[in-house]
């Protein structure tokens, strides 16, 4: 007997779904509160389904939202189901798959993809089957619907369909989705082409197999007269060019040409898809040759693409100009992550490693419509293109962009300042000669009457902030810098962002040239924090970090820590221990606390005991929730990340001051916690503060350190990079406080360190402070290490030659000297390469140059005049 529907109950359940439409809150309370009694009653589940499925008499949105709170059921308690309820459901669903309205039909689809994502394909065998064979029906609501339910499928379980658990039932879908590409139903065509592009990048077999019907097909329906069919088209030859470029190949002049077609399809998502092309197509090695050709085409086509669309400009309020005294709305405002501290070394010719920290949204200026669209797309292909063709792509551009800078329309000349910011880093060279006259001219842009112009101008000339600071700071960098400073007081919120993003920018290139304007700089900053929004503020944070980090201890003047300090200590007082915005300032203040050393001093104590209290209340919380995880919520550990980061920046700023507040604190107790973490990035940030803490107070580090070393040990294990070599770096540092006392512990890591500096493909900052580590090991105790030398000493030699000379490099290479003292056979094989490290000295100290030349005379010495001669001619020279 079929199941049928009490009818006091059914009315029951239409009141709640009718009172779940109300907008009134303390209704929605009431019917949350009425489905969870409900859904103690295992046949209430029934009612759903019956609602959404049989009655008919019901208006459409009640009855798919009878199916979407089914859905919700289905993925919160499905196990739960009796197996009765659960056959009534899936069996209502196929019957009703060609429900004649399209709403119902989707609901459907959604309810059976659920079931399906619960494991359920292996135990509902005939879903797959029966859907396929409802293709075949002549009525078009029944072969529309089953292919619904199939697309969504295919995008929830496309792996279960291509696996032996299922018996591959893609070898029959495939061939059958591939019949259905020439329907004569628009919608179903599209279906087909959707089902099939969920296979492309996991290369199915199934699809592989019939790879050049597909291909076929595809070209078939090239000029299919609707827009969601064509989308399709696009989106599966972007794909197939990356992973079957060997097919498309033969026909790449025609998909060429078909694609700069769509990219101007008057579908502006066709456009998109097929702008797609082009993006991949740069990072194929094909693509200089299959492009050339076309460049006098496709340019023109990308920089059309760059304009703002009508509906970007209203979305934007590209009218409104003075908008800074709106508040934020809180879901503008993106989460920010932050980036935990990595100890690095400084390198021949400059900063940190070079290309380590590169800014993924370098084309994101316009970020507030942070969706994908033409525009971005076009940007984006003509920047990847530009690093690909050079300055070949000028000859094309050139005489676009003249016409486009001085256009008397607004969008135009935005759309052409956008353009000569995307090709910034591939045609840099190119550009050289026009920069003189273009420079002033974008600079004049930042004073442009339309904020959407201003804000373009400020992204743009942070793309050409480089060559500015190679310039006289007098022709370019003063009046970039005055004029970029009175964009970050702009009236319009976004110019405003943009300004301090270029700001920061031109900060990092800028570095000490700075200095002389450090009082007007810091004048501007400190009044934008009384002007501005909550999502600004987080990113003039940055600015003032950036600012920090990029002129070091030259901000350490009384007046201009007088101008810096009391606002950001008012901020840090008014915001509570839970606020995220507490991240970036306190990202911020790590800078500034590390470039002002001593004169951080007055405002230490309250910084470092809430920091502490930071790390201590999410231990806290941790071990609650691990405890009771039912009870009390788990931490978010960024908060306790982020502060130990900033005690690093308190140590490594103050020094010997840090001392008398490690005394009365706690902070020990809670390093050997955070030290054990199970998430990598605490560690990370532990070890980096055990480091500084090391090298500022080592007398309240040194009696942790039998408990400390075996942990440290632990985690020299390179699958974690960035924790592996902040514990690295802190070992080397403990090696130069303990001395020989180091040596119960040599056994601990030495090995773990002589394997990590031979493994292949070890990132070089990893490689250098392990290097530096078993140098210092060394120079502690020789004889414990030194037997090992011939085990490292090639990759120790390669790893250091780039490294500046600095108190780190000398004490590694005093290790490796000594070391080779007590053993010297453990050089003989790889003495050229020692030659070749002792070479990247500059000026060693003289001590150190007494060292190198013992061991280069020893060893010439020992194996006579001409041989000696043989040996020095292969190496540059010493």
């Amino acid at each position: 007997m079929e199941w049928q529907p009490d009818e006091q109950g059914l009315q029951q359940v239409l009141q709640l779904l009718k009172d779940s439409q109300s907008p009134n809150t303390a209704t929605q309370r009431a019917v949350q509160e009425k489905l969870e009694q409900l859904n103690q009653y295992p046949d209430f589940n029934n009612y759903l389904i019956f609602v959404l499925t049989s009655l008919k008499s019901e208006d459409e949105p009640t009855r798919s939202l009878s199916g979407l709170i089914l859905k919700n059921n289905v993925k919160a308690h499905y196990q739960n189901f009796p197996p009765p309820v659960a056959d009534f459901i899936k069996r209502e669903c196929l019957n009703n798959i060609g429900d004649p309205s399209p709403l119902i039909r989707a609901t459907i689809g959604i309810l059976i993809t659920t079931i399906a994502s619960k494991g359920e394909l292996q135990a509902w065998p005939e879903l797959l089957p029966q859907l396929c064979n409802l293709l075949n029906s002549e009525d078009y609501n029944t072969c529309e619907g089953s292919f619904g339910a199939l697309q969504k499928i295919c995008e929830d379980s496309s792996e279960l369909l291509d696996s032996d658990a299922l018996n591959r039932p893609l070898n029959i879908m495939i061939p059958k989705f591939l019949q259905f590409f020439k329907h004569c139903s628009a919608k179903i065509r599209s279906h087909a082409i959707a089902c099939v592009n969920q296979f492309i990048i996991s290369r199915a077999q199934a699809l592989m197999d019939n790879i050049d019907t597909f291909i076929e097909s595809l070209f078939a329906l090239a000029a299919d007269e609707d827009s969601e069919v064509r989308k399709n088209v696009c989106r599966a030859l972007v794909m197939l060019l990356e992973v079957r470029i060997d097919r498309l190949i033969p026909h790449m002049h025609s998909i060429i040409q078909y694609m700069l077609q769509r990219t101007q399809d008057p579908d502006e998502n066709v456009a998109l898809e097929a702008c797609e092309f082009w993006l991949t197509l740069a990072e194929q090695p094909i693509c200089k040759e299959a492009l050339s050709g076309h460049l006098v085409q496709l340019i023109p086509i990308l920089v059309n693409g760059m304009k703002y669309s009508e509906i970007d400009i209203i979305l934007l309020k590209g009218d409104v100009e003075e908008d800074e005294t709106v508040p934020d709305s809180e879901q503008d405002i993106k989460p920010r992550f932050h980036k935990s501290r990595t100890v690095t070394l400084q390198h021949e010719g400059g900063g940190g490693e070079e290309g380590e920290d590169i800014d993924e949204d370098e084309d994101d200026d316009d970020d507030t419509l942070s969706d994908w669209n033409l525009r971005k797309c076009s940007a984006a292909a003509l920047d990847v293109l530009a690093n690909v063709f050079r300055d070949e792509l000028l000859p094309h551009l050139l005489p676009l962009l003249k016409g486009l800078l001085f256009h008397p329309d607004w969008v135009i000349k935005e759309s052409g300042i956008l353009v000569l910011g995307a090709i910034a880093e591939g045609c840099m060279q190119g550009m050289v000669p026009y920069l003189p006259e273009l420079i002033p001219h974008l600079i004049q842009c930042l004073c442009d009457k339309k904020a959407l112009v201003r804000s373009i101008a400020c992204w743009t000339l942070s793309r050409y902030a480089h060559w500015v600071v190679s310039q006289p700071p007098d022709s370019h960098l003063k009046p970039l810098m005055t004029e970029l400073l009175k964009r970050i007081l702009d009236g319009n919120k976004r110019v405003q962002e943009a300004a301090c993003s270029a700001f920061a920018t031109l900060e990092e290139e800028a570095c000490t040239e700075l200095v002389p304007y450090l009082s007007f700089i810091l004048d501007t900053l400190v009044f934008a924090f009384g002007k501005y929004q909550h999502k600004n503020l987080l990113i003039l944070y940055d600015a003032i970090g950036t600012l920090a980090d990029s002129v070091g201890h030259h901000l350490n003047q009384p007046e201009y820590i007088q101008k810096l300090m009391p606002p950001l200590i008012q901020k840090w007082n008014e915001l509570k221990d839970e606020d995220k915005d507490l991240f970036p300032l306190l990202e911020c203040l790590s800078s500034v606390a590390t470039a002002l050393q001593s004169g951080f001093l007055p405002y230490c104590e309250p910084v470092y005991q809430r920091c502490v209290t930071l790390v201590q209340k999410t231990l806290a919380q941790a071990m609650m929730y691990n405890q009771h995880p039912d009870q009390y919520e788990a931490p978010d550990k960024d908060f306790m990340i982020v502060a130990l980061d900033l005690l690093s920046g308190l140590a490594e700023g103050l020094g010997g001051h840090v001392e008398q507040l490690v005394a009365r604190s706690n902070i020990m107790t809670l390093l050997f916690q955070c030290m054990q973490d199970t998430m990598p990035e605490v560690r990370q940030s532990s070890f980096a503060l055990l480091g500084d803490l090391t090298k500022a107070c080592f007398p309240h580090v040194k009696p942790c350190i039998a408990e400390f070393m075996p942990i440290l040990g632990t985690n020299l294990n390179p699958e974690f990079i960035s924790v592996c070599n902040n514990a690295t770096w802190a070992i080397g540092e403990i090696c130069m406080q303990m001395g020989a006392e180091m040596q119960p512990y040599v056994g601990l890591v030495l090995n773990n360190l002589v394997e990590i500096i031979n493994r292949p493909n070890t990132p070089k900052t990893l490689l250098e402070n392990t290097a530096i580590t078993i140098g210092r090991l060394g120079y502690v105790c020789p004889q414990e290490v030194a037997p090992m030398l011939q085990q490292f000493i090639r990759p120790w030699c390669t790893s250091l030659r780039n490294i500046r000379d600095n108190e780190e490099k000398d004490s590694a290479f005093r290790g490796i000297c000594m070391m080779i003292g007590v053993n010297p056979g453990g050089v003989v094989q790889d003495f050229i390469f020692f030659c070749d490290a002792v070479a990247s000295w500059v000026s060693p100290k003289d001590d150190l140059r007494d060292m190198f030349y013992k061991i280069l005379h020893g060893f010439k010495d020992q194996v006579g005049e001409e041989n000696w001669q043989q040996f020095s001619e292969q190496f540059p020279p010493c």
